[in-house]
């Protein structure tokens, strides 16, 4: 059997960043992930899956070292966002300088980050090319054992195996949640306009579109749509002069496009986030809808979390893996999670409603956080992590 103090099975960005924190920690640190070690990222490739990090979440990779590894490259800062539904002229709009930040966040490349994180991984201490296959908790700690036959014992196992997480229903873990009428369509695309550092989001009947600034000039586009399967259908013209009228032409005409993807949208929520000697975090705990673009950003938010509370008890001779210690973590990230779960599903609700009379009183509400300076400032503030 190989031992170590704390497993990580998942190896995107969060778990990859609790392993990274816990072996700076001093802790005996080690990833499983399944699938193979990702490539050298390759700037001539278009990465579809991006996200907009806060302020907060920068700040807690700074820490790490890892995001002075991107350098500035491919990282696409946003000064403001603008919000509307019917008429861009009455959006609500966040800005960085009345929060005294130098950006609102910044959109990266999945690949580039996680390739930067997984280059500061201690290599031996990785176990690749190979799932979980048994596994069996108790208040010693967890033991694994893996497809190719490698046993793994520790005091603690943290699942940060996804959505669908094999670890989470290997320990008994239920989920509630639901499935939305939308798919989200993905693409890069080139502008008439330049962005400008502004990202965009429009909150359409079919669902929210948002457009977020690149680094190199271009937009990625999160287009959330119970119409997808039609617009997936359309060629790249049809496609991008729909999505021109879609967003009422706020960056001229869209000029070329890449290649479309799109994925099913959900919201999970696991009903316990530890178990003895076991912990959830990231996506394996918990999927939001991508309309507030979150989902990472509480992902990253848990692993700060958790990896405070496991040195914390470290320091002070406690048991790191015990369940007591376990549920200070949970206490801490759960209601906070709950919250922006609820948050983002309600808006989605909110802006699907067909009742009479409520478009406009809907429209007036966000008209009225806009002139409410004290309002504005304190969602601009949570959506910051701050």
């Amino acid at each position: 059997m190989i031992r170590h103090d704390i497993v990580v099975v998942g190896g995107g960005l969060v778990g990859c960043a609790i392993v990274l924190a816990l072996q700076q920690a001093g802790f005996d640190a080690a990833l499983v992930e399944r699938g193979a070690a990702p490539k050298p990222f390759d700037p001539a490739q278009d990465d579809l899956r991006v996200y907009a990090l806060s302020p907060a979440s920068i700040r807690w990779l700074s820490g790490l070292g890892a995001w002075q590894q991107l350098g500035g490259w491919r990282e696409g800062p946003y000064q403001a966002m603008k919000v509307w539904s019917e008429d861009p002229a009455q959006a609500l709009i966040f800005d960085a300088a009345e929060l005294r930040l130098p950006a609102l966040g910044s959109i990266v490349e999945n690949s580039m980050l996680q390739w930067r994180l997984w280059q500061q991984l201690d290599a031996a201490r990785i176990h690749g090319g190979s799932a979980v296959e048994a596994l069996s908790l108790d208040e010693a700690g967890a033991e694994l054992r893996l497809a190719d036959g490698r046993t793994l014992g520790c005091r603690l196992l943290v699942a940060a195996d996804g959505v669908d997480s094999q670890l989470r229903a290997m320990a008994g873990i239920d989920t509630v949640g639901w499935s939305y009428a939308q798919r989200a369509i993905v693409a890069h695309v080139s502008t008439e306009k330049p962005h400008a550092q502004v990202a965009l989001q429009r909150f359409l009947r079919s669902g929210p579109l948002a457009f977020l600034p690149l680094g190199d000039g271009r937009s990625s586009i999160v287009w959330s749509s119970t119409d997808a399967a039609r617009l997936l259908a359309l060629d790249d013209s049809g496609f991008m002069a729909e999505l021109a009228g879609a967003i009422q032409y706020e960056r001229g005409a869209i000029t070329a496009t890449t290649a479309r993807a799109s994925f099913p949208l959900r919201l999970s929520h696991a009903t316990e986030y530890v178990r003895d000697s076991f912990a959830l975090a990231g996506d394996a705990a918990h999927s939001v809808h991508p309309l507030a673009g979150q989902g990472v950003n509480l992902g990253f938010s848990d692993a700060a979390a958790l990896v405070s509370a496991l040195v914390e008890a470290r320091d002070a001779g406690r048991d790191y893996g015990s369940l007591r210690n376990l549920k200070r973590y949970e206490r801490a990230r759960k209601a906070g999670n709950l919250d922006m779960l609820a948050v983002t599903d309600g808006l989605s609700r909110a802006f699907d409603l067909d009742l009479p009379g409520w478009q406009p009183l809907r429209d007036l509400g966000m008209q009225a956080v806009q002139r409410l300076q004290p309002l504005k400032t304190l969602l601009a503030r949570q959506a910051a992590g701050l």
